[in-house]
């Protein structure tokens, strides 16, 4: 049985760097632990949250109930499809996202170099459908294996059923907070298949003289060097990445904008039209600000979808701060920010 300790700081387990408690605290490595805990009188009685790498958290406050760490590890590939010339590959939800495409590149299989650095574990991954530079998780998703909260149960969800949408899954609506993800199951592509579709990646990829086809590792490489030149280093400065989604507008809201805003981007999506959510920010004036006495925290300088803890803020501050944003920006261009990051 695993130990349920008490009062435990959960500074070391958010990438913000807050220091806030939780009033009881486990590990678990594997799915019979995991049910132990839940079968535990003070884990069944209290709230619960599963924690990964706490990098798409922002704590506002001490967590009453228990803190969760999924440590499940492995990976593996299952099979191999020498007619689709695919392969499926096995992770443990506790393992971290970074190394689980590293993992998928000294393999030669490709599919998620683009998602490269993305902080947090494989088993966050499918929960929000992480994103980046073109790609998403669901492109190369097969299945996952989640346990329920309420019985115990170990059951597979398919990609249907997992309801992706962007940055969103059925984890974050109908079935938030019943289930425990313990491994994902990806199919991914023996035959180099890079997505440079993105502009910042052709211009990287020649910055790196990366001539001709790129490679998978080419890709990885270039999302890299565009994400250590563009985000803060939690472990330096504390973040949690991205703190917005992207907008998605109606086709006609988006071209009255661009009639008053005419260097407005916009990317087509099904909805209508994305509009980065960093420039709408920065248009209004929050890049590089710095809030609290010492410059406790505010936003990056380089990136103004990130919001940063620089020592001596509370949660309730960056809260507060990420309020008065989605407020000024809905006041200059109507159009209302969701924050990516789940506030506690």
């Amino acid at each position: 049985m695993p130990q349920l300790e008490e009062n435990v700081s959960l500074r070391p387990y958010n990438t913000f760097g807050l220091d806030v408690q939780a009033r009881y605290f486990a590990r678990f490595s594997s799915v019979d632990e995991l049910r132990a805990l839940l079968a535990h009188p003070a884990v069944q009685a209290a709230d619960k949250l599963i924690l990964g790498g706490g990098s798409n958290l922002l704590f506002t406050q001490d967590f009453k109930g228990v803190v969760l760490k999924n440590e499940i590890r492995g990976l593996e590939i299952l099979a191999e499809d020498e007619t689709t010339h695919t392969a499926l590959l096995r992770a443990g939800a506790g393992e971290s996202w970074h190394g689980l495409v590293e993992y998928s590149l000294d393999q030669h299989l490709s599919g998620i170099e683009n998602l490269s650095l993305i902080p947090g574990t494989v088993g966050a991954a499918p929960l929000q459908n992480i994103g980046a530079y073109g790609a998403e998780l669901r492109d190369t998703f097969e299945r996952l294996e989640a346990v329920e909260i309420s019985t115990g149960n170990l059951r597979e969800f398919s990609a249907t059923e997992c309801g992706f949408g962007y940055r969103e899954s059925v984890f974050k609506g109908p079935l938030k907070n019943q289930y425990v993800v313990t491994a994902v199951v990806l199919r991914l592509h023996r035959e180099a298949r890079p997505n440079v579709r993105y502009g910042a990646l052709e211009d990287t990829l020649k910055e790196l003289g990366v001539t001709g086809a790129p490679t998978p590792h080419d890709v990885s490489r270039a999302v890299v060097h565009i994400r250590r030149s563009k985000l803060p280093d939690p472990a330096q400065i504390g973040n949690a990445g991205s703190f917005f989604k992207n907008p998605e507008l109606p086709q006609g809201q988006y071209e009255d904008l661009k009639a008053r805003y005419p260097e407005l981007p916009g990317y087509p999506v099904p909805s209508g039209v994305k509009v980065p959510a960093a420039w709408l920010i920065e248009q209004a004036g929050w890049k590089g600000i710095r809030r609290g006495e010492g410059h406790t925290h505010g936003v990056h300088d380089k990136q103004a979808l990130v919001l940063v803890h620089l020592g001596g803020a509370n949660g309730g501050e960056l809260r507060a701060l990420a309020y008065d944003i989605i407020a000024s920006v809905r006041d200059k261009f109507g159009v209302e920010l969701q924050p990516e990051v789940n506030i506690l």
